[in-house]
């Protein structure tokens, strides 16, 4: 009898608990790979501002006119995008402390590489800014990587409020947005914008020795064990392994970017995906092009817009929080979709209402909450809406959609403006109204129940 008739014969396989057996985490493994994802999102972050802070410098340096700027801009948005979507792949088959290794390394070289390639013209600095979209993509290594970390430790006070300590990571945002504003108003007057961006790299490279002393998390090291099986010939085993880890078998024998379309997966991609595309547009309109938007609307100064964006940055680091705790006690779709409705309800206020300071500020700072707080719940959702096999492949798919939004938001914006139309306009129909419409298509995502998530 030949193997493959055994293997037709074994249709079920006898669990037989083998001598592999994958890590065994401890609290402090978790609470350790918790403080390197923040802090690895806070750099980030601060590399992600401190490019589009010092455009305007770097264009001045080197004759490029607002027009070459914003191209610029764009295409690195493109490649950006391209980049985070790459990664999932890498992710899912090398592993979770690679990939997260990965991306802090790459971001950090893409920072200094920056502060050089910018005098070979705009081909490579495109280039180089395009590949610093590892940066971005940061967060889909960070929910893919804690989401598996978490549910591995057999805590159950961590499983109540894993949520709640994820926003506390993804709050990186507006903190390594404050950081790079005070750092950059700090060095540049002594360095100038190249010297901003290699002392930008330098945490990242020191970051790197300590993340080399994380854990892989053992969902991940059980993926990949029985896809080392099956790739040998070895079903029987692969199967066996299978059944003593308590897995779906069925994911292993189907993994990459189409299983993300197919089956279960398939609406998770879909939904999720649209609502982060849609949303984006209201990152770029009012994260993004926020001071622009405070300017022309209502007239503030560009002095009090950028108090503005402080606060609202600040108040926006308790909208993480707020959504996280949020998510762990009404669930994390539920949570997600109250918060954007509510978001694109306050920018349409802030549009339309009282162009005085105090109204002003509140219902902005108000719709920041509500934007930007609900990622802390929709980057740990859409780990948990895929299979370990993909999981990282598919939150990179979805990751990937929030640069095309953006850029879909400044043509939109564009061709008001060019048509006679005004950025009150522009940001209601390319900003406030999309963030409504990504609350309401979250709906119809599955809901997960997150003590099911292996």
């Amino acid at each position: 009898m030949n193997k493959s008739e055994t293997l037709d014969q074994d249709t079920k396989p006898v669990s037989a608990k083998s001598d592999w057996q994958p890590n065994k985490l401890q609290k402090r493994d978790v609470k350790f790979a918790t403080w390197i994802a923040f802090i690895a999102w806070v750099l980030a972050v601060y590399d992600f501002i401190l490019f589009g802070t010092l455009l305007p410098l770097m264009g001045n340096d080197y004759g490029w006119s607002e027009v070459e700027q914003a191209q610029i801009a764009t295409w690195v948005a493109v490649g950006g995008a391209v980049v985070a979507f790459l990664i999932g792949p890498i992710v899912d088959r090398m592993g979770r402390k690679p990939g997260l290794i990965f991306t802090v390394g790459g971001a950090g070289l893409c920072s200094l590489l920056t502060a050089f390639g910018a005098s070979a013209g705009k081909g490579p600095l495109t280039l180089i800014r395009s590949i610093a979209g590892l940066g971005y993509a940061e967060q889909t290594v960070n929910a893919t990587y804690l989401t598996e970390m978490y549910s591995a430790v057999d805590d159950p006070e961590l499983q109540k409020k894993k949520g709640f300590i994820y926003s506390l990571v993804q709050g990186g945002w507006p903190i390594g947005a404050l950081i790079a504003a005070g750092i950059t108003a700090i060095l540049l007057p002594i360095v100038g914008w190249q010297g901003n961006f290699i002392f930008a790299a330098i945490p990242s490279f020191i970051l790197i020795f300590f993340a080399m002393k994380l854990k892989e998390t053992p969902q991940f090291q059980v993926h990949k064990r029985i896809r080392e099986l099956r790739e040998a010939g070895d079903e029987i085993a692969a199967k066996n392994l299978a059944v003593e880890h308590k897995v779906d078998y069925s994911e292993h024998k189907s993994a990459g970017v189409s299983a993300a379309f197919k089956g279960t997966s398939l609406r998770a991609t879909l939904v999720l995906g649209g609502a982060i595309l849609l949303n984006w547009f209201a990152i770029q309109i009012f994260s993004v092009l926020g001071t622009t938007v405070l300017t022309r609307v209502h007239g503030v100064s560009f002095e009090n817009s950028l108090i503005i964006l402080v606060a609202s940055n600040l108040l926006g680091y308790l909208g993480y929080m707020a959504h996280g705790w949020f998510g762990d006690k009404i669930g994390r779709r539920n949570t997600i979709a109250i918060g954007w409705v509510m978001g694109g309800l306050a920018f349409s206020a802030m549009l339309y209402g009282p162009s005085s300071q105090l109204a002003v500020i509140a219902l902005y700072s108000l719709g920041l909450f509500f934007l930007i707080g609900p990622y802390a719940a929709a980057l740990f959702f859409i780990s948990e809406s895929f299979p370990t096999s993909i999981r990282a492949t598919a939150g990179a798919i979805i990751n990937a959609m929030g640069p095309v939004g953006a850029v879909l938001a400044s043509f939109g914006s564009t061709a008001v403006l060019s048509s006679g139309g005004d950025w009150q306009t522009s940001a209601l129909y390319f900003g406030a109204v999309p963030c409504f419409l990504s609350g309401l298509i979250i709906l119809f995502a599955r809901h997960v129940d997150p003590a099911t998530v292996k």
